[in-house]
């Protein structure tokens, strides 16, 4: 089973809809809430991935994106591969 970390803020409905996906595809995930107020660690998150949008989802310790990517995966077939390795 893959190692999925999701970091997510609120109010994000894009987090939300992450998870749901992972959930519906049957992958366990651990969720890193970083408050929307707390700058460094956002400022970490940004230096480790150069994205600033959340969420920001991981998959055995490889940044893939965020939700439109996660999807993308999804779509293409390749979530599955990675969910399985």
């Amino acid at each position: 089973m893959a190692n999925i970390v999701i970091y997510t803020s609120t109010p994000c409905p894009y987090c939300s809809r992450a998870k749901a996906l992972l959930s519906a595809r049957g992958a366990e995930f651990d969720e890193v809430h970083i408050p929307w107020n707390d700058q460094e660690a956002r400022i970490e998150l940004v230096a480790k991935t150069n994205h600033r949008t959340m969420p920001q989802i991981f998959i055995n310790d490889a940044f893939v994106g965020g939700y439109d990517q996660l999807a993308a995966l999804d779509q293409s077939g390749e979530l599955a591969t990675l969910l399985a390795a």
